[in-house]
């Protein structure tokens, strides 16, 4: 554990990317009213006064729908697939808005049920203390972002654990607006994002992302379900991350408890005997 040890636990939190464009071109007002089918809408120039509006005005009622909160902790347990490893953790996650994120990872190690690792994300920096192996990594988020490649920052990181929508953009370039759930294509410099909301409550129910670079070929495709209302929010107690590159990686995220708004407590020491990298 190194490098990939640090970028992997930190990946874990911020997933991204992948989708595909559309081509026929309607008012956006016809599609709505047809019931019967799912419609795709490009916003052509000549005609995107109207429609970019109507649009506009569901993404931000979805950004004002974002959780919003001082405090949050939870209990996770996360399992993991690739095609060279799959492991089951338990990630203890302790978050004060605009702040701190601490995070403890539990899991079988040689066979004994123990802590592996735990992290420390600030708005400059990470430290991850690996337990199994005495190593403490720091580095700064730069430092992440030149690695992955992927341009997120602490609020990124702070909302995907949150389960608010990530890399909204205002250049949409299309829409599908079918009975139960509405989605709209976004362009912005990097990625490409296709967000699909339930119609009720404009909940994100699944985003899809790719780099514009079809050289990378970065793919992602993240679902969110279980809703559920506590503590004054509508909370994804269950998310599915599937990312691919060159090989692929497969992430559930199941909530078993959490609190909002709550008083924390959490020590982060690093031991003397630690080796740094």
């Amino acid at each position: 554990m190194n490098k990939q040890l640090l970028v992997g636990c930190t990946l874990l939190l911020v997933v991204i990317f992948s989708c595909r464009t559309t081509k026929n071109t309607h008012n956006i007002q016809t599609a709505i009213t047809k019931k019967d089918t799912t419609q795709v809408v490009t916003v052509a120039e000549e005609k995107s006064i109207d429609s970019f509006a109507v649009v506009k005005e569901i993404l931000n009622q979805t950004i004002n729908h974002k959780i919003n909160f001082s405090t949050f902790y939870a209990k996770i347990k996360v399992d993991y697939e690739s095609p060279s490893d799959s492991r089951k953790l338990t990630a203890y996650t302790y978050m004060q808005k605009d702040s701190v994120i601490y995070i403890r990872l539990v899991g079988s190690f040689l066979g004994i049920t123990k802590e592996g690792v735990v992290a420390k994300i600030t708005k400059d920096s990470v430290t991850v203390i690996n337990k199994i192996d005495k190593i403490v990594q720091k580095r700064t988020i730069a430092y992440l972002q030149e690695v992955t490649q992927i341009p997120f920052d602490f609020s990124t990181i702070q909302d995907v654990i949150i389960g608010n929508p990530v890399y909204i953009d205002s250049n949409i370039v299309s829409y599908r607006n079918s009975l139960d759930d509405f989605s709209v294509l976004m362009l912005g410099n990097l990625f490409k994002h296709l967000i699909t909301l339930d119609k009720n409550d404009f909940k994100v129910l699944h985003s899809k992302l790719d780099d514009i670079d079809v050289f990378k070929n970065r793919t992602c495709n993240i679902t969110y379900s279980d809703y559920v209302d506590a503590f004054g929010v509508k909370f994804s107690t269950k998310r599915k991350f599937s990312v691919s590159e060159k090989t692929k990686l497969d992430v559930w995220l199941d909530f078993k408890q959490y609190t909002f708004n709550e008083p924390l407590t959490y020590m982060f020491n690093i031991p003397k005997n630690y080796k740094k990298q």
